[in-house]
């Protein structure tokens, strides 16, 4: 158990030390107890903390806002404030690479999909000098029987005047062997583009720390 707040001398405690010395010298755990700023009945908020990272920042991916809700020392608020800070370091993440040249690039943006539970595709949608123009996730669940994926990703890279996309999805399994289904919509993908001028530059797949590149054919660590 982490000491009590109280008994934490007032210029040693996360919030005043971040103030002082920056948020690098933090450990996850004081991090996580500033946003969170308070504990519950016999725990600190530093014991919340450690809690809820016992499964790391991942595990904290992978929880909607329902699930995080009903985690003992959470509630409405603290759970809005932390679902709001890890889709910012997400976004962030996503504004850090603007031009994508190779199939690594595109995994920087697609990068916590490798801890994602259920299945994802999304779509990445470039201009003609490859910068991104956005990314946004096109359905939820298995690819069989998905007849609206290339109807949705097009109808998108127009509205964003988009020059070219390229897809990725998930496998929760861990391993980015692409299936027969994820080859037949590949293979779908690259037709609909080639007819609508916009092609589909590639496909990764996003195992739990290797991906595959369609385009590329070649396995790669996911870091």
């Amino acid at each position: 158990m982490a000491r009590p707040m109280k008994e934490i001398p007032p210029d040693e405690r996360p919030r005043e030390r971040l103030l002082r010395h920056g948020a690098r010298v933090l450990s996850d755990s004081e991090v996580l107890a500033v946003l969170l700023r308070t504990g519950r009945s016999g725990e600190s908020v530093l014991d919340v903390s450690q809690r809820l990272l016992k499964e790391g920042w991942q595990g904290l991916l992978r929880k909607n806002a329902d699930e995080m809700m009903r985690i003992p020392g959470m509630g409405t608020a603290k759970a809005a404030v932390l679902l709001a800070a890890l889709e910012i370091g997400h976004r962030i993440r996503r504004q850090g690479v603007v031009e994508i040249s190779g199939p690594d690039d595109a995994v920087a943006l697609f990068s916590d999909m490798r801890d994602l539970e259920q299945e994802e595709f999304r779509a990445l949608f470039l201009n003609t000098k490859g910068h991104v123009l956005g990314v946004e996730t096109v359905f939820r669940g298995g690819l069989d029987g998905v007849d609206a994926a290339p109807r949705e990703i097009f109808r998108q890279a127009i509205a964003r005047s988009a020059a070219s996309v390229i897809v990725a999805h998930n496998h929760p399994s861990g391993d980015p062997t692409p299936s027969t289904a994820d080859r037949k919509l590949t293979a779908r993908l690259q037709e609909a583009g080639e007819v609508l001028g916009i092609p589909v530059l590639d496909h990764v797949i996003i195992g739990r720390a290797r991906h595959i590149s369609f385009s590329y054919g070649e396995l790669a660590e996911t870091n």
